[in-house]
């Protein structure tokens, strides 16, 4: 199956940031992809929080999910929204993504578990939980051939999230991100790899790169992971484009089966706090 990871760099309205991910949604579409996936906030970056706060609508309001909602059915492509910044029903915000059926219909949500809650050693801080509400539960969905499991950028450091998704039969895991250009250098590719192999899936990892007018710069590399831990595509580089990939849907299965760690693995007492 031939599928595509956009690339972007998201600008802080709607308007604009529709017209930057359109012709890239576009260009996946045309060179044959029928699975097109997007990064973590397609639909707006903007880190100032008293600024992003009033823009945000629900789900179905919002214009740049339902101009995608629109492409999805124009080219007759699965689209995961990677994640857009949305307002909850009770008014709470959510980092959540979307997959969209090739009729435009929306066949899963799925609202990001963890909270980038951290002080990076450059003395970067960010707080995703003042502005986010966590969501309570794992998605795993299938869209014709592909079985999926929806994980959102930060999640990806939560190893029992990916089990239980391959566990649940998701062979191709997703990780739309918006990773920081720091611990993008540091730990993208290793932790990218690592859930795959642990799992015995694909990794598709469409990401934001570069510079944004909010003032934030994130990674880009743009990556999809073979069960077998292997770098089937990568966007080198931070900028804006597309990257293709051909997925052997038989991969998953024979990973398994050679390294039989989802059926290997053994319940266990844990250790005693130490003091």
């Amino acid at each position: 199956m031939k599928i595509a990871l956009v690339q972007t760099r998201t600008p802080a309205t709607h308007a604009a940031a529709l017209a930057h991910v359109t012709p890239l949604v576009r260009e996946a579409a045309a060179g044959g992809a029928v699975f097109i996936a997007t990064p973590e906030g397609t639909n707006i970056l903007q880190k100032d929080r008293e600024v992003l706060q009033p823009q945000l609508l629900t789900l179905e309001r919002d214009p740049v999910v339902g101009g995608l909602r629109d492409l999805a059915r124009e080219l007759g492509v699965w689209l995961l929204i990677g994640s857009a910044l949305v307002l909850r029903e009770d008014g709470k915000a959510a980092n959540r993504s979307t997959l969209v059926t090739p009729a435009g219909a929306i066949a899963a949500t799925y609202d990001k578990l963890h909270m980038f809650d951290v002080t990076l050693p450059g003395g970067e801080t960010s707080r995703e939980s003042a502005a986010y509400e966590a969501g309570e539960k794992a998605v795993a969905i299938v869209a014709d051939d592909l079985r999926l499991g929806l994980t959102v950028c930060y999640d990806v450091r939560f190893a029992a999230l990916y089990r239980a998704l391959a566990l649940a039969g998701a062979e191709v895991l997703t990780v739309p991100s918006a990773f920081t250009r720091t611990t993008g250098a540091a730990h993208w590719h290793i932790l990218l790899r690592a859930r795959a192999i642990e799992t015995g899936s694909f990794i598709l990892a469409p990401a934001q790169g570069g510079f944004h007018e909010d003032g934030r710069g994130t990674y880009g590399h743009s990556l999809v992971v073979s069960p077998w831990g292997e770098i089937l595509g990568e966007l080198d580089h931070d900028q804006p484009g597309v990257l293709f990939a051909d997925l052997d849907l038989s991969a998953s299965a024979k990973a398994r089966a050679a390294i039989p760690a989802l059926v290997n693995a053994r319940a266990f007492s844990a250790p005693t706090a130490l003091a």
